[in-house]
C-alpha cells in the first residue's frame, strides 16, 4: 500500500511540471497545519505535536499543540483545549484566554478566533512583551463570527462557518474599521509576511489574491494554483509556498 502511495506520489509531482509552482515533498508526515513567517516554517500533526524546520529536518518543540504560528508577532500555539501559549525562551508559557486558531503576521499583533468563532485582538505592546503571567493581556473582541482569522502588514483576511471571505484594516493597537465581503469561498485563508494571501477551499483547491498593495490591500482577483492533490491547508513566506494535502503529505512550492 505505501509503495503504491508512492508511485502516485511521484505521477502527481510529474504531473505538476509545467505549471507555474514547482512542488517538492517535505520529509514529514501526518502535518494538519503549517505556518510559514519572518523566514521560520511550523507545523502541527495528527498527534498535536508541534515542530520546527532546520535546513530540510523538522525538530520536534515541548509540549502539545493543536495550531501553531509564528511571525513578527513571536511564536505562538493553542492546545486541545483552546489554552493559549507563547514559546518563550525554548518553553511554551500559558497566557490568559482562550482560542482555537491564532496567527502573529500582523504588525506585531495577534488575531485569533475562540470556539464561538468570536474574533479577537491582542495589541502588538502586549505580544512582544509578554513573558509570562503577570503581563498584561488586554484581549480586544472584535465584531462578526470568524472560524479562521489571518493577519498581514496591510491588512487581515478571515473566513466564517459559510466558508465566506472578509476582510479587515486592523491596527496594531486592535482599532479597526470592520468587515468588507470579499468575492470567493475558501475553508482556510494566510497572509504572508509580504502581504500576498493564499487560501484553501472545501474542494481542495488552492488560490492566491492578484493585485495586493498597501493602497489596495483587498488586490483584484482570484488566481487557482494547480496542484496535484486536494490541499488542506497553506502558507507563504519569502518566495515558498507551503501546502499540506488532505492526505498527510507536505510539499514546499516555487515559481
Amino acid at each position: 500500500m505505501r509503495a503504491t502511495a508512492a508511485v502516485l506520489l511521484v505521477f502527481c509531482l510529474l504531473a505538476a511540471i509545467g505549471h507555474a509552482w514547482d512542488c517538492q515533498v517535505s520529509i514529514i508526515k501526518g502535518l494538519v497545519q503549517i505556518d510559514a513567517g519572518i523566514g521560520l516554517v511550523v507545523g502541527t500533526d495528527t498527534s498535536e505535536i508541534p515542530y520546527y524546520l532546520v535546513g530540510d529536518q523538522w525538530v520536534r518543540l515541548p509540549g502539545s499543540l493543536k495550531h501553531i504560528t509564528v511571525g513578527p508577532a513571536g511564536m505562538w500555539g493553542v492546545n486541545e483545549a483552546y489554552a493559549i501559549y507563547k514559546y518563550v525562551s525554548g518553553t511554551w508559557v500559558q497566557a490568559a484566554g482562550l482560542l482555537k486558531q491564532l496567527d502573529a503576521g500582523g504588525d506585531a499583533y495577534i488575531a485569533g478566533a475562540n470556539m464561538n468563532d468570536t474574533p479577537f485582538c491582542l495589541q502588538s505592546s502586549a505580544t512582544v512583551g509578554y513573558k509570562g503571567p503577570g503581563s498584561p493581556l488586554p484581549w480586544t473582541g472584535l465584531p462578526g463570527l470568524v472560524k479562521y482569522y489571518t493577519c498581514g502588514p496591510f491588512s487581515c483576511w478571515a473566513v466564517n462557518s459559510n466558508d465566506d471571505i472578509f476582510i479587515m484594516n486592523l491596527k496594531s493597537d486592535c482599532q479597526n474599521t470592520g468587515w468588507i465581503h470579499i468575492d470567493g469561498k475558501l475553508s482556510m485563508i494566510e497572509v504572508a509576511t509580504d502581504g500576498s494571501v493564499f487560501g484553501a477551499n472545501a474542494n481542495g483547491d488552492v488560490y492566491t489574491r492578484d493585485g495586493i498593495t498597501a493602497s489596495k490591500p483587498e488586490g483584484t482577483g482570484w488566481t487557482n494554483i494547480p496542484m496535484c492533490m486536494p490541499i488542506k491547508h497553506v502558507s507563504y513566506d519569502l518566495g515558498r509556498l507551503w501546502v499540506v494535502s488532505k492526505s498527510g503529505v507536505t510539499m514546499v512550492c516555487t515559481t
